[in-house]
């Protein structure tokens, strides 16, 4: 049996206005009918695997829960990073995890943000790997090239193994992202492989490796998860913060890879794209006779090899060419296909002056279900709130504002102070400054509302948790 572990770590900012720090791209759906972690994990139906373990930064904890959830892959198998420290703690968490019941299975390492086109010759690589990562070897996959790519690193490939499937080699060596003369040298070698990220080995042989090169690393990663807490209501395990942040920032690569004299490298050739970009984004999706790969109410007159994203708004392009063009609730990207990589300046300029589009939608998703912020404006909010069936809000109460809830559809239980009432639709209810009150579904369908909030001071750290259901404080 192989345990995937799909790290889900990460905040990139590379496919802003759609990637949020909050809700980065491993959460959305870009690619194909699911969201890209999801499409991670059901990418592994026919190969014989258990439920996925997933590593994800704290913040991302209910998103992750709601997305595994969807496709009946929730059981307890959540590790929380309370910071993020890079691949080498993160795999070295799961595989202490992982042989914390005594077993020491293959661990199947992927990240949640690559897109793979070929499930079947993927399938075939882990296969092909099995025997190797047996026999104690640590198996990355290199994806065959297809161009003189600057944006990755490569692997060299050394002498060849006997296979009983495709060829299959030792590593010479990791090289960093190459210059373009050198790319194209890497690529009329045939020798060179673009740097995956992904992993196949024991548990425990790279725990050895481990203990070997960065025993500072597997230190602090045993201090962390030695009292781990489990949260059986939500499947979170939770590592011991001040141990984890005391751990090293260091890839794999680094800390094992290069070190290791027991590297191979597998080649894959299945439609690779880790979609670090809009441009290879458009790369991946379905195009129209013009070149256009369009999601959304999108209208285009002469316009040509356009990446087109629209969330709810009908955009129309006329007479443009090559061109990123992406609309969201709050913001709108229009950018040069070649330029793609200068996104970043627009997240730089966002955090300088303190804007929260660089970190959050105008809809945020909750454990509870989600919230689209309508109106935003100093003295008053007014939110749209979707409470799916079971979820409830946090018995609080507030210093600064006052609500109003009006109910769109759905039934409501309100309990305000010592009161205990059902709400259906077209009917209200008001919360005063200071009164304990809490809101939840108690039905069937989503509870749908509109929230108007009222006050001096309308920020989330004037929400007093008084009990909280999903273990927030």
């Amino acid at each position: 049996m192989i345990l995937p572990v799909i790290m889900a770590g990460g905040t990139g900012s590379r496919l802003w206005p759609m990637s949020r720090e909050l809700y980065p791209k491993q959460f959305l759906r870009l690619h194909g009918d699911n969201s890209m972690l999801q499409e991670t994990v059901t990418r592994l139906n026919g190969l014989d695997v258990s439920a996925p373990l997933v590593i994800c930064n704290e913040e991302h904890r209910f998103l992750v829960a709601e997305q595994l959830r969807q496709i009946n892959q929730l059981s307890d198998n959540i590790i929380l990073e309370p910071v993020g420290r890079n691949t080498a703690p993160a795999i070295t968490l799961a595989a202490l995890s992982a042989i914390d019941d005594g077993h020491d299975p293959l661990l199947l390492v992927l990240a949640a943000d690559h897109v793979i086109e070929s499930p079947a010759a993927f399938h075939r690589a882990v296969q092909n790997a099995i025997s190797f990562a047996e026999q104690g070897k640590l198996v990355t996959f290199g994806i065959v090239p297809t161009g003189p790519e600057t944006g990755y690193g490569y692997i060299q490939r050394g002498t060849e193994f006997s296979s009983d499937a495709e060829p299959v080699f030792r590593v010479q060596r990791f090289v960093e992202k190459p210059t373009l003369p050198t790319a194209l040298q890497y690529l009329e070698s045939g020798e060179y492989y673009w740097n995956s990220g992904m992993f196949l080995f024991r548990a425990k042989r790279f725990l050895e490796e481990m203990a070997k090169f960065r025993p500072d690393i597997l230190e602090s990663c045993l201090k962390a998860i030695e009292t781990a807490q489990s949260d059986e209501q939500q499947d979170f395990i939770r590592v011991d913060k001040e141990s984890f942040i005391s751990c090293p920032d260091e890839s794999v690569d680094y800390a094992v890879m290069e070190k290791t004299t027991d590297a191979i490298v597998v080649p894959l050739d299945a439609g690779w794209n880790d979609v670090g970009s809009w441009s290879a984004l458009w790369e991946v999706n379905d195009k129209n006779g013009e070149g256009n790969a369009v999601n959304g109410d999108v209208f285009t007159h002469n316009a040509t090899n356009c990446y087109i994203n629209t969330d709810e708004k009908l955009v129309a392009a006329i007479g443009v060419d090559n061109l990123v063009i992406v609309n969201t609730k709050d913001a709108v990207l229009v950018i040069d296909k070649n330029q793609v990589q200068d996104v970043k300046k627009v997240v730089e300029y966002l955090k300088s002056n303190k804007r929260r589009e660089y970190r959050l939608h105008r809809e945020s998703y909750r454990p509870w279900g989600r919230n689209d912020n309508i109106v935003t404006e100093p003295r008053y909010h007014v939110n749209r709130i979707t409470v799916k069936p079971g979820g409830q809000f946090s018995l609080q109460m507030h210093h600064h504002r006052t609500e109003h809830w009006v109910i769109l559809s759905g039934t409501a239980r309100v309990i305000l102070e010592d009161k205990d009432y059902l709400l259906t639709e077209n009917e209200s209810t008001f919360i005063p400054v200071g009164a304990q009150h809490r809101l939840e579904n108690p039905g069937k369908i989503p509870l749908e509302l509109l929230e108007i909030q009222s006050g001096s001071y309308l920020e989330d750290d004037d929400i007093i948790r008084i009990k909280d259901h999903y273990g927030r404080c």
